[in-house]
């Protein structure tokens, strides 16, 4: 029979324990929490469990060392590159605007890129005239002149033409092969004697020649009003021949303009005389 004191305790709210030392029921509180300790069979079924394993770590107030740190870490970089992404230069913005109205402009002009275009009747015309800006006839006519030429100074003039020719081949090949930029899809590749280089666009080949021999016409040769006219008429076509016959990108005749104004430069400032080639000659003999 239960004591007095234990139905006291029970009034209070307490729940029963049964004692270990005198077989007694003991009451305590439910206001404090009861310290007990799993069972050996719940530990092991706890420590089995993998759901149950990482609820007690995202529990546990004691966060790992270093997580903090690394997770705010991680959020910065990710900040970062957010801002990259959605800030992108002022340069980079304007080049893919440049380039996409590139090609934009470039397909629309390339009108005799086969016979089914627009202006596929043109296209022997457009051939014809890039082949007057080849490098092999204006090689082969240099040297031809050059031989033939009774003058000292016309063997001069020559000599430098085709010194500038030769740098002209050079510095184009340099270019096309680090730039590496493909022709238009449009394009067929049906030129005249190309080479391993030609198959890339930047710069214009035709165009750097066209540059920089038509100022080295206009400067070393006199010339009358409408030959010179002429030599400008022809400098223009060839570099507009290239887009028409869809060869080259608008961009790719424009820097190969400019590169064969500056080439023209080049050549004027490594100019050579016959004196100066025989003492050259003579020197390496």
């Amino acid at each position: 029979m239960p004591s007095p004191k234990s139905k006291s305790a029970a009034r209070s709210g307490g729940s029963p324990v049964l004692g270990s030392s005198n077989d007694r029921y003991e009451f305590k509180s439910l206001t404090k929490p009861l310290n007990r300790s799993p069972s050996p069979h719940l530990r092991q079924r706890q420590g089995s469990d993998p759901t149950a394993a990482r609820l007690r770590a995202s529990d546990s107030p004691t966060p790992r060392r270093g997580s903090s740190s690394s997770t705010g870490s991680t959020g910065q970089v990710g900040q970062e590159e957010d801002g990259i992404r959605l800030n992108p230069s002022f340069f980079a913005v304007a080049l893919s605007s440049l380039l996409a109205v590139d090609l934009w402009l470039s397909k629309r002009l390339g009108v005799c890129a086969c016979e089914d275009s627009s202006w596929g009747s043109v296209r022997p015309l457009m051939k014809l005239i890039e082949v007057s800006g080849h490098g092999i006839p204006w090689l082969a006519g240099t040297v031809y002149c050059l031989c033939k030429s009774d003058s000292a100074t016309g063997q001069e003039v020559m000599l430098n033409l085709l010194m500038g020719l030769l740098l002209d081949l050079v510095l184009v090949a340099i270019v096309k092969a680090v730039v590496r930029r493909r022709r238009p899809v449009y394009n067929r590749m049906d030129m005249f004697a190309t080479f391993s280089v030609d198959r890339y666009s930047f710069p214009s080949g035709h165009a750097t020649r066209a540059a920089m021999c038509g100022r080295f016409l206009l400067a070393h040769l006199v010339l009358a009003a409408p030959l010179r006219v002429l030599v400008l008429l022809w400098t223009g076509m060839v570099g507009l021949s290239r887009v028409l016959l869809g060869r080259h990108n608008v961009t790719d005749v424009v820097f190969g303009f400019w590169m064969g104004y500056c080439q023209y430069n080049l050549v004027e400032m490594l100019w050579l005389s016959p004196q100066t080639l025989q003492e050259l000659l003579g020197q390496s003999a």
